[in-house]
């Protein structure tokens, strides 16, 4: 029950966590672009070694995530409502 309560308190300022979520992306990119606070020497590639480079490829990689499901979604595996009734 208090789960349901607190997904509902979210809903209902989804413009306040929203905006939360941005900020705290935004302040890991800071800390990120702070010279000597994240150690970049054992990266891979070039595109590591850029500030806020693993942030921004895991919010890319959500919302991808989040398109193709939708899209599997409504192509494969959601059905009309009288599937049945044929």
């Amino acid at each position: 029950m208090k789960l349901a309560r607190i997904i509902e308190f979210l809903r209902n300022r989804l413009r306040t966590v929203v905006r939360l979520c941005l900020a705290l992306l935004a302040l890991l990119v800071l800390l990120d672009a702070i010279p000597g606070l994240v150690d970049k020497e054992p990266a891979h590639t070039t595109a590591e070694h850029l500030p806020g480079f693993w942030s921004l490829f895991g919010f890319v990689g959500c919302v991808v995530l989040i398109i193709v499901s939708k899209w599997f979604g409504k192509a494969a595996i959601m059905q009309r409502e009288d599937y049945y009734d044929r």
